[in-house]
């Protein structure tokens, strides 16, 4: 078996840690269950002198007063469910399997009109990271697919 591409084997590590960080947050809202949600989010928004009316901290004081234990449990096995197909996404990346390549390609270019939108409305360096990054990854993944297709054509 010839050695992956070092950067296949990067999206692949990319892919996993999203899937580990996703089981974090989702593990550690289900421990710690709405009150101490909302308790820790006052708090925050306390300690960081935001203004809890202002737009975003406002909408998101609502949301985290519309959760409940119920939507928490529901959240926690969001996150597994997430994080599943991450991990089968990575160890499929860094195995090289074609099909992994194209769903690596499908899910980063599914993301591409909302962090457009971001970019636009908001303009935040982060949002122009994300982008950025996912238009490096689908890109990497279509030339992959279309080498391999070129190969295959060639007989090699």
């Amino acid at each position: 078996m010839e050695k992956e591409p070092k950067a296949l084997r990067l999206i692949a590590a990319l892919e996993a840690s999203k899937g580990i960080l996703a089981l974090i947050v989702g593990f550690t809202l289900h421990e710690l269950g709405s009150v101490e949600i909302q308790k820790l989010f006052v708090e925050l928004v306390s300690h960081l002198h935001l203004n809890p009316s202002s737009q975003l901290p406002g909408a998101i004081y609502h949301a985290i007063h519309e959760v409940n234990n119920n939507n928490i449990t529901l959240i926690a096995a969001g996150t597994v469910l997430y994080a599943s197909v991450r991990m089968v996404e990575a160890y499929g990346l860094w195995h090289a399997f074609a099909w992994t390549e194209w769903f690596a390609m499908a899910s980063g270019a599914i993301y591409f009109p909302f962090e457009i939108d971001a970019v636009i409305t908001r303009g935040h360096w982060l949002d122009w990271a994300a982008l950025l990054i996912n238009l490096v990854v689908v890109a990497y993944m279509a030339t992959l697919i279309l080498n391999r297709r070129k190969a295959k054509k060639v007989g090699v």
